[in-house]
């Protein structure tokens, strides 16, 4: 997704230690995490924890590691959310891509915008060979971002996790390298 000026409108840059309050402020909504499998976190010491590790550069070595970027507005710096590459795979170059949003500022297409600016660092300095997402199957607003960004469905996983007493059905998307490069003429 474009925008038509000559400037993207958002920033994939790292946390600093100035965007604790935004990002507190959307952790602590449940509908942030109502997809995640988790409560949402409301202890400030937990929170601090989290955002303290979040912050932290990950190097994208050895499977499990996740670098996480903070989404920002390019016109005024307003922290909106974050995207994320975990390593699923070094030897098979593989990375799942992940988000999460302040509800806020839904609606404008900043997830979409977000994630695909992930997919291409992803897919081109980090040189992954895919990338992968995980959603919750109701969560109908993800669903629409990795179409949108032209990831296929690869597998629907029936009550395959539980939260709260609830069955969740999980959908995979997948998207190659070469797909990506396709796609961007």
């Amino acid at each position: 997704m474009s925008h038509p000026s000559s400037l993207p409108r958002l920033q994939l840059r790292a946390f600093v230690p100035g965007d604790f309050e935004a990002y507190a402020h959307y952790h602590r909504q449940p509908a942030v995490y109502r997809y995640l499998y988790t409560e949402a976190p409301q202890d400030t010491a937990v929170l601090q924890a989290q955002f303290t590790r979040d912050a932290l550069p990950q190097r994208l070595a050895q499977d499990g590691d996740t670098r996480r970027f903070a989404v920002v507005r390019s016109s005024d710096g307003c922290l909106l959310g974050e995207t994320l590459l975990k390593l699923a795979s070094a030897a098979a170059r593989q990375a799942e891509v992940g988000y999460i949003f302040d509800p806020a500022h839904a609606g404008h297409g900043y997830a979409t915008e977000a994630v695909a600016q992930t997919l291409a660092q992803g897919f081109g300095a980090l040189g992954f060979h895919r990338i992968f997402a995980r959603l919750d199957a109701a969560n109908l607003g993800s669903v629409g971002v990795v179409e949108r960004l032209g990831m296929r469905r690869e597998a629907h996983l029936i009550e395959n996790d539980q939260f709260n007493g609830q069955w969740g059905d999980e959908y995979i998307y997948g998207l190659l390298a070469r797909e990506w490069r396709d796609r961007q003429g």
